[in-house]
């Protein structure tokens, strides 16, 4: 095996020559060698979108020469084109605040550049990670920036998939809109609803989600770049701070604006709890909807049934024929991650000490998986739950008519003290409410069957007046 030796200010190290990575990420590797996941790709890959807007601006002020800012340009397009990957392997949780994936970053740009300019790797002196490459830059700016970045990018298709499925509730909203179910409080028998009131009610909810989560980018889109170390912006030129940004807003497309107090912004990460705070109340929502599903669809003989959700695999590997809610269960499990992920970003957040917060690392790992879990389980509990249920109109209306619930509506009728009696002879002779009003002649069949007519009964007002 070949190798190079590269010198830091701790010592030197003998670097696979195969490598486009050098000291700093060597240390990371073997620093940080935890069973994690790696640094997102896509964090990677906007942190080099970053880089390759500082070389264009730093050429623009000629702090940097036009073929070294030419060649890490190109060697930014190289790695943005999804090649050199495989050289970003640092753990996502590291020490150091992001720093070992902001040198990971500098080193591969640097020895791509240098052999683009037909120069060895390593050769430093010709074209150096930190002071070509990371010129006008800290990792506290250049890692924040590239994790709001990141989470525009990942909100706006999240944000989509939301309304996709907002779009499929409403439409099962409209599909059952005329059928007549039991509506239940705390799982006991309460008043008759129709089904597409149910998912009317969801859509409502993932529409809030979906309003709330697309308004966050606003928050996400005020960046930190030119603040260097601490927010001072020493060692950066004022024009410098102004021309990133804009340069920054070219290359990614996206309305980002320079803080007006980049010290605040260096410091306080607080913008990714309220992010994740949004994301929290969606994965609310959607625990909430996926387990409601679940109990709807029950059974099918020993539960609600009310529901039938499609059968997308077998359910068990020794009870023949049993088929499990799985979507809604994968969709629950992902909620329930996304709440602890919310935790583990507040205490974070929370532990940022004095001028700048250690913890952005385990910040960006748990924000951009809930983003990711999100946009993914979303797409596939639309397509696999949402669009293929069925309600079973048989047994929502069977369930209806042997409960209690049509008392409700006849309280304005006879009281309410009429009302239980009624109720409670139906529960203790297994019959239903109506049979026990016409055989005691308390209402006649006409006037009963306008009380509880399904139109009267699921909207506001006094049913039969």
């Amino acid at each position: 095996m070949n190798f190079r030796t590269e010198k830091d200010s701790i010592g030197s190290k003998d670097i696979d020559n195969s490598k486009y990575y050098g000291i700093n990420t060597s240390r990371a590797l073997e620093n940080f060698n935890i069973n994690s996941q790696k640094t997102n790709i896509n964090l990677i890959k906007n942190i080099v979108l970053i880089k390759k807007a500082c070389a264009i601006v730093n050429k623009n002020l000629n702090k940097l020469e036009e073929i070294k800012a030419n060649a890490i340009i190109e060697a930014c397009n190289l790695i943005l084109n999804n090649n050199y990957l495989d050289q970003f392997n640092i753990s996502s949780l590291q020490g150091g605040a992001g720093t070992s994936t902001n040198m990971n970053v500098n080193e591969v740009i640097a020895n791509i550049a240098l052999e683009l300019l037909g120069q060895k790797k390593g050769d430093y002196e010709f074209l150096h990670p930190l002071n070509h490459v990371n010129l006008s830059q800290s990792t506290n700016d250049v890692y924040p920036t590239a994790l709001k970045i990141t989470c525009i990018n990942y909100i706006r298709l999240l944000s989509s998939n939301l309304a996709d499925l907002q779009e499929e509730l409403q439409k099962k909203e409209n599909e059952y809109a005329n059928i007549l179910k039991l509506g239940r409080t705390q799982l006991m028998d309460g008043v008759p609803m129709m089904v597409g009131q149910s998912f009317g009610a969801y859509a409502k909810a993932i529409a809030r989600d979906r309003w709330r989560i697309y308004k966050v980018e606003e928050r996400l889109r005020q960046i930190n770049m030119g603040a260097t170390a601490i927010g001072t912006g020493l060692n950066a030129e004022n024009k410098y701070i102004y021309m990133i940004t804009d340069q920054l807003q070219k290359l990614s497309g996206l309305g980002l604006s320079r803080s007006d107090f980049l010290i605040d912004n260096t410091q306080n990460l607080d913008v990714f709890v309220e992010a994740s705070g949004l994301l929290k109340a969606c994965a609310t929502n959607l625990l909430k909807i996926s387990n409601d599903l679940r109990l709807l669809n029950s059974g099918p003989k020993g539960g609600f049934n009310e529901i039938i959700l499609d059968a997308v695999q077998a359910g068990s590997s020794i009870m023949p024929g049993k088929i499990n809610p799985v979507i809604c269960e994968m969709i629950g499990q992902i909620s329930i991650k996304v709440m602890a992920n919310d935790l583990s970003i507040t205490t974070a957040s929370s532990m940022g000490q004095l001028e700048l917060n250690a913890f952005t690392p385990l910040i960006a790992h748990s924000i951009l998986e809930s983003l990711e879990i999100l946009i993914d389980g979303i797409k596939i509990f639309e397509d696999k739950c949402i669009k293929t249920l069925k309600v079973n109109e048989e047994k929502c209306l069977y369930n209806l008519e042997n409960s209690t619930a049509y008392a409700t509506a006849l309280v304005n009728h006879i009281g309410y003290d009429k009302a239980c009696y009624i109720a409670k002879k139906a529960l203790e002779e297994n019959k239903t409410i109506k049979d026990i009003v016409i055989e005691e002649n308390i209402l006649d069949q006409k006037n009963l069957d306008n009380i509880l007519n399904p139109l009267q009964i699921t909207k506001p007002g006094i049913p039969g007046k």
